[in-house]
């Protein structure tokens, strides 16, 4: 377990070029953001 913890002397691994998986993840946290936006402000003008 302690090999999996970065240490100094090792350098950090990093994900390159994964645009288009993080294109799809932005879109679906943007449209629930809204989905949940639009249903506070519902609920707020209509009083359900």
């Amino acid at each position: 377990m302690a090999d999996q913890w970065i240490r100094a002397d090792r350098p950090v691994e990093m994900m390159h070029d994964t645009g288009e998986d993080d294109a799809a993840y932005a879109v679906g946290w943007t449209i629930s953001g809204v989905a949940t936006l639009a249903t506070i402000v519902a609920v707020w003008v209509f009083a359900i």
